[in-house]
């Protein structure tokens, strides 16, 4: 549960940074609308990490990485639909170039917070 709340706020962190970022068309109103579209990233994410991790390997290797980039757009543009301040400008558009920057940034700030030893 601790993990989870961490991976929210990271990736609520990491969706401020990249509303920041103008090419990505990305808005969000306010640090709440971030961890209100982060709890929902983050459960889609935790049902994706339920499935077998053979099955997601062979899925991301098979499709050559297709597969989780079009699942991660999906969630992306789900979160804008449901939170009402996390609005995407361009669309499908914001929606792609946002799920690539939400998960470099993420990926970044969860490196960050493993060489301090805050998750493992």
């Amino acid at each position: 549960m601790v993990y989870f709340l961490i991976s929210v706020v990271v990736l609520a962190v990491s969706l401020l940074i990249i509303s920041k970022i103008p090419p990505v068309g990305v808005d969000i109103d306010s640090p709440i609308k971030a961890l209100l579209g982060g709890a929902i990233i983050g459960a889609f994410n935790g049902i994706w990490g339920l499935l077998p991790s053979a099955f997601r390997s062979a899925t991301a290797w098979l499709s050559l990485g297709i597969i989780p980039l079009l699942g991660a757009i999906i969630v992306f543009g789900l979160a804008a639909w449901l939170v009402e301040g996390f609005r995407l400008r361009w669309g499908i558009w914001s929606a792609i170039m946002g799920a690539i920057a939400l998960a470099i940034v993420s990926t970044i700030l969860n490196r960050i917070l493993a060489s301090v030893g805050l998750i493992a």
